[in-house]
């Protein structure tokens, strides 16, 4: 399927302009400019989001932030797990390597059931932690290594749109972790908006 051109959604790039040019107009469809009907399937468009996230056109980055906040807010999740951008009148399928977005600070506030942990986003979105939005940890099938991620929304399905929580941000998490009991196992997990995360096992005091 052939690659389409950030104009199929909607970005009418002016002359020399290429992608940066075209904001303006994806903003009017975003604006409810688009005529209403279902989106057109534009097929594979080429985006790339790094694990890191950073954005990829065409192989290189995409360095203006408000392109990619522009972008991140039509970003969708099908029940295949697949990644859509999608407008009111277009809609293309893109690669993700991980999560879309990284979740780069911690604030906090109150304490025990009480405490709410709110997480900056690399595109300045402001998320707490609780029951909408949870905090999940995955581990890695050789390494066990732990990666966190936060619920961003909803996906189509089963499958949601997260925040990988980077390494030093986590770091922070792990240090407001207290001892708890989930299903019989003996934790260190934090509290959020009445909800407690599961971090990890305790560690064990044997020698």
């Amino acid at each position: 399927m052939p690659h389409q051109t950030p104009a199929s959604l909607g970005l009418r790039a002016g002359r020399g302009g290429g992608l940066e040019a075209g904001l303006a107009g994806c903003t009017g469809r975003l604006d409810g400019q688009a005529v209403r009907r279902a989106p057109v399937e534009c097929g594979d468009l080429p985006f790339l989001i790094k694990r890191d996230g950073t954005w990829l056109y065409r192989g290189s980055p995409i360095n203006r932030k408000e392109l990619v906040c522009l972008f991140a807010s039509v970003l969708r999740r099908e029940e295949d797990g697949s990644w859509w951008l999608q407008t009111p009148a277009e809609r293309g399928r893109i690669e993700v390597e991980d999560a879309p977005f990284v979740a780069v600070e911690l604030d906090w506030c109150g304490e025990g059931h009480d405490q709410v942990l709110s997480f900056r986003t690399n595109v300045d979105q402001i998320i707490a932690a609780g029951p909408e939005h949870p905090i999940r940890i995955a581990h890695d099938i050789l390494t066990c290594e732990p990666t966190p991620y936060l619920l961003v929304r909803p996906g189509a399905g089963h499958w949601g749109v997260e925040a990988r929580i980077n390494r030093a941000t986590y770091y922070e998490l792990v240090a407001l972790a207290e001892p708890g009991i989930v299903n019989g196992r003996r934790v260190l997990g934090v509290w959020s908006q009445g909800r407690f995360f599961t971090l990890g096992d305790m560690p064990s005091n044997e020698t």
